[in-house]
């Protein structure tokens, strides 16, 4: 898969099927675009993705940016598997936030991405002040020789399938919710960093991740599956917080992978969670945390007994 990021692009040599979107944890309703985009495809085109990074909403109000639910490199990987021949995310800024939308359509979708198909939700908006919509993409269409496809909203149990349905999912433990709406369980991908190495000296050492710019919507502690790449599942439990009962501040995922040894730092590993076990909290000595965490590890080992395996 190529992946382009300026506004001015004009590599690309043959035709394509563009899907537009955020894509932001590539769920259900994400998927259908993919699904329609290849099914307008004909021998030749490339199946394009037009996407930002930032996403739109943190670049215009950053403090009300709602939680990443994947890095880009995650969320790259898994349009690879998807069958995305070329990914363009377009840097969201101020000349971005200020095109005309017939200049985004003439110079991202027609000169820059050859456009033989646009594929979009109903609710798309594009350009300065959100002028753009549905409307002028079939207009223009007509003019530049491109088909518009608008893809219905995905529902399940009534309910529209959106990237913030599935943070509030997350965010209430409603797993088996949020894995209806991805059509597969929820997971995060990171490299292991160094942490303070305290959960070694107390008998639970972790492997820990940065969420992607600080920001996931998951807090609390989690009966988990981790594995690297290739690799089978693993059983642990998993810390997503700011870890007040040991001083912490930035936001780390500390997965603790039971019955596990090795070195992990630097590897990039794939968290899955299954069971919220509660919420972060904080203790009044390091023998009450340790207490709490030997609680912890008999539940998660418990409801992952009972869980379905790979």
């Amino acid at each position: 898969m190529n992946l382009f990021r300026d506004h001015d692009h004009h590599g690309l040599c043959g035709s394509s099927v563009v899907a537009i979107g955020n894509f932001d944890g590539v769920h259900r309703g994400h998927q259908a675009l993919l699904s329609s985009a290849r099914r307008l495809q004909q021998p030749g085109d490339a199946l394009a993705l037009v996407s930002f990074e930032p996403l739109p909403k943190a670049f215009f109000t950053p403090e009300q940016a709602p939680a990443r639910l994947m890095g880009p490199a995650q969320k790259l990987r898994f349009l690879r598997g998807q069958g995305v021949d070329l990914a363009w995310l377009l840097r969201f800024n101020k000349a971005l936030a200020s095109m005309e939308p017939e200049a985004f359509i003439e110079r991202i979708l027609v000169r820059g991405l050859r456009a033989r198909g646009v594929v979009v939700g109903g609710d798309f908006r594009f350009g300065r002040a959100r002028q753009g919509d549905l409307a002028l993409l079939r207009d223009l269409g007509e003019a530049f020789g491109y088909e518009t496809i608008e893809v219905p909203a995905v529902c399940e149990r009534g309910e529209r399938i959106s990237s913030s349905a599935l943070r509030k999912a997350l965010a209430e433990g409603h797993f088996k919710r949020a894995e209806a709406y991805l059509g597969r369980p929820y997971s995060v991908e990171g490299r292991v960093v160094r942490g303070a190495q305290l959960g070694r000296r107390l008998g639970y050492p972790t492997a820990n991740i940065r969420p992607w710019r600080g920001s996931t919507p998951l807090h609390g502690v989690f009966a988990v599956r981790a594995r690297l790449p290739g690799k089978a599942w693993l059983d642990g439990v998993a810390s997503v917080g700011v870890r007040p009962a040991v001083g912490g501040g930035e936001p780390l995922i500390e997965v603790h992978l039971f019955d596990f040894s090795g070195d992990l730092y630097g590897c990039r590993l794939e968290v899955r969670f299954l069971s919220r076990l509660r919420g972060e909290e904080d203790f009044p000595e390091i023998d009450a945390l340790v207490r709490q965490m030997k609680q912890d590890e008999a539940r998660a080992r418990t409801l992952l007994a009972r869980a379905p395996g790979e």
